[in-house]
């Protein structure tokens, strides 16, 4: 038996068309470590001690390391969840994206994403379909929501 790399899908994708408006999808959970803090200051950059200096954050008022909104965002990557592998080889790209951080993000939260789609706008080759992302922490707080947008092949 000959391995077919095309077969290996974790979701069964699905054409533009088949997706609907209200369906959600949802990512696994994800907490906040040390680990997640180190490796996003290292890949961003962001050296603000407000992300890294314990002591820093307590002389704030924080009760621990605050996420960095992007770190948040982050766990709101479509690939993460069923809808990229339902979309398959349709997805041409990811075209636009807006958010609000409502809630600081600490060491240790555990984060919910989940995405539903709002809007399927169908071109002549492509369409763009645009999703409401919401992310929850442990306790059912919203701390980020907005949208992303994805150009899509319609067939």
């Amino acid at each position: 038996m000959t391995f077919d790399p095309a077969k290996h899908q974790m979701h069964p994708p699905r054409p533009f068309a088949e997706f609907c408006i209200g369906e959600v999808f949802r990512a696994p959970s994800r907490t906040m470590t040390d680990g997640v803090f180190a490796a996003f200051q290292a890949a961003s950059g962001d050296n603000h001690p407000i992300h890294y200096d314990r002591a820093y954050l307590r002389r704030m008022g924080h009760a621990d390391l605050m996420a960095h909104g992007y770190q948040t965002l982050i766990q709101a990557a479509i690939g993460a969840s069923p809808l990229a592998h339902e979309m398959g080889e349709a997805l041409i790209g990811f075209i636009e994206q807006s958010s609000r951080f409502l809630k600081p993000v600490y060491c240790g939260d555990t984060l919910y994403p989940e995405f539903e789609v709002t809007e399927l706008k169908p071109g002549a080759t492509t369409g763009v379909l645009t999703v409401a992302i919401r992310i929850h922490n442990q306790e059912g707080a919203l701390v980020v929501e907005g949208h992303q947008s994805y150009l899509m092949r319609l067939t």
